[in-house]
């Protein structure tokens, strides 16, 4: 009998491919012998070196393959790159791009490279959402930070508990394909391209908007300290935004990341990574913070934002 297969996409660089071989390992050491799991690296080109190493995860019922959608965004690329901020790149952006380019699949999984798993993956994959666009997770960052909140209902016209983060979805690609959604994306990104503080993020969660499965928590868990939650209902850790432990000591749940990190090639050089991350690193990153802030308080003020500019009836006659 043809076992299920579960599609599971990543993005990545060359610089963060060591990352995304502990969450592959995570991934792999949790993963049922049930399903088949394909695993494919969204990217722009990545080193034959790093490819191979990446593929020597390819065993019986684990597949690795990589997709260069270079092709795919050529046209585009300067709207892409036009509102980046930070540590960003345009491989944010590449998950929207999943329904069009894998057609073969009615729905997926995306995950950013900076997670591990602590639960078999097949459990998300599972979950229902025939009648949704996503299946995600409030995000823990905006619900955490009052600027945050008021920039989700000034600018994306979202109540704070429904911001979803877009680092770990169950997208329902049938729907993302029937409904339009790249086209819609592409549309505003060329007509408007807002400023804001998460460019794939909020536009995934406008789009969205009204048709988003909320799913528990563990499966998108940030290294934020909260006595609420249960360390029963863990699946998933996101170490998100600067909340890194290959730079930071002490960094919540860092336990699960090195554990799987020492079973990969890349161990020594991640370990190194944490002794070189000097004080102006730090300052930087804390300014960053700062400025994210003071960013998104300055588009809470604009008029020029999604809830503005795009009314209900926007896509009918755009």
């Amino acid at each position: 009998m043809n076992k299920q297969i579960i599609p599971i996409f990543f993005s990545s660089d060359d610089n963060y491919i060591p990352f995304l071989s502990v969450a592959i390992n995570s991934l792999i050491s949790n993963a049922s012998k049930e399903y088949n799991y394909e695993i494919i690296i969204l990217n722009s080109g990545l080193s034959s070196d790093n490819m191979e190493k990446i593929s020597k995860y390819d065993k019986e019922n684990i597949k690795i393959k990589f997709e260069d959608v270079r092709p795919k965004i050529k046209d585009i690329v300067k709207d892409l790159e036009l509102r980046l901020r930070d540590y960003y790149s345009i491989s944010i952006f590449y998950r929207l791009f999943i329904p069009s380019l894998f057609k073969e699949y009615k729905k997926a999984i995306y995950l950013d490279a900076d997670i591990v798993l602590v639960d078999d993956i097949s459990k998300l994959y599972n979950e229902e959402i025939d009648e949704f666009l996503v299946a995600g997770v409030p995000d823990e960052v905006v619900n955490n930070n009052v600027y945050f909140r008021e920039y989700s209902v000034k600018s994306l016209d979202l109540e704070p508990g429904n911001y979803f983060n877009s680092g770990v979805l169950l997208m329902n690609l049938e729907k993302f394909r029937e409904e339009k959604i790249e086209e819609k994306f592409l549309h505003i990104l060329s007509k408007y391209n807002f400023d804001v503080i998460a460019p794939d993020q909020d536009y995934l969660n406008f789009l969205c908007k009204g048709k988003v499965k909320y799913i528990n928590r563990g499966w998108d868990r940030m290294p934020n300290p909260d006595e609420t939650f249960n360390d029963n209902d863990l699946h998933l850790i996101h170490f998100n935004m600067f909340q890194k432990p290959w730079n930071y000591d002490n960094v919540l749940y860092e336990e699960y990341f090195w554990k799987y990190a020492n079973d990969t090639e890349f161990y020594n050089e991640i370990s190194l990574m944490r002794g070189k991350y000097t004080a102006e690193d730090i300052s930087k990153d804390k300014q960053g913070e700062i400025n994210l802030v003071n960013q998104s308080r300055r588009i809470s003020k604009s008029d020029f934002t999604f809830k503005n500019i795009i009314d209900k009836d926007y896509f009918n006659y755009m």
